[in-house]
């Protein structure tokens, strides 16, 4: 379904020191270092599977996501995903995948939900049967009913979550990303959105890829993880076995034992 074999991302980062002078000097003259966001990336996901894509802040996640996707083109390495290579066969590709950027929108800020939905179903062109049925499964089991006509604006941070989970499946994909989806959310809103997730996963057997810092949605969505530090993978394997090294430490604490023992 998804394999990644060696990607790399570099980026080319401005320097820039404190003041006035420095400001003034880089417009004329300006530095740059090289930031290695992915350093030979590899991994496989089976159709399916729910696999938790974690790791520090910068250590190349929302990179790898944004790969995946096909928003950015990596500097080497392949990318094969139902066939398609992302990046160059975008057009085709994005109708199967979903994508949520947890800080990120794709819904229209003054218009009602629905009439986003309507927006999306246009793009996509689903057909009106298959998009009725789909709207009509996610707002039973994500509960949409009590906001679908409620302008984006007018949500609370957990309601605009679901929607925008919801929007990402309108299409029906078979691949979903999920970038930080329960960021901010409190904990009735994350009970929420991971009930959903494990349910649509199990009705259509749809492949996820998780990244979060929140080990609970690790812990009640996914058997696998894929661990992640400064552009190269950790590790790779089952989460049963990062828990039963923490001898009831808290989880975050426990991954963060690991990011160090990795990374000496």
């Amino acid at each position: 379904m998804i394999t990644l074999a060696n990607i790399h991302k570099t980026f080319k980062v401005a320097k820039r020191e404190k003041g006035t002078a420095a400001a003034l000097k880089s417009l004329f003259h300006r530095e740059y270092r090289r930031v290695h966001a992915l350093d030979g990336v590899s991994f496989h996901v089976d159709e399916g599977e729910i696999v938790g894509y974690i790791g520090p802040n910068g250590a190349g996640k929302s990179t790898s996501i944004k790969v995946m996707s096909g928003i950015l083109v990596p500097d080497s390495g392949t990318c094969g995903i139902m066939g398609y290579t992302p990046w160059k066969q975008r057009r085709e590709y994005v109708r199967h995948i979903g994508v949520v950027f947890g800080q990120r929108t794709q819904l229209w800020w003054d218009v009602p939900v629905s009439d986003s939905f309507d927006l999306l179903r246009d793009i996509y062109k689903v057909p009106q049967s298959e998009y009725r049925r789909n709207l009509d499964l996610l707002t039973e089991t994500i509960g949409l009913q009590d906001f679908i006509n409620t302008p984006l604006r007018q949500l609370s941070l957990g309601q605009r979550m679901r929607a925008e989970i919801a929007a990402s499946l309108l299409h029906s994909p078979k691949v979903l990303f999920l970038d930080e989806p329960t960021i901010g959310l409190d904990a009735p809103s994350k009970l929420a959105v991971r009930r959903f997730i494990k349910d649509i996963n199990a009705e259509t057997k749809l492949t996820v890829i998780l990244t979060t810092h929140d080990m609970n949605d690790i812990d009640a969505l996914t058997d696998r993880v894929v661990l992640i530090g400064k552009g190269k993978i950790l590790y790779d394997g089952a989460f049963s076995e990062i828990k039963n090294r923490s001898d009831h430490s808290a989880l975050e604490e426990v991954i963060a034992e690991l990011y160090r023992e990795y990374e000496l």
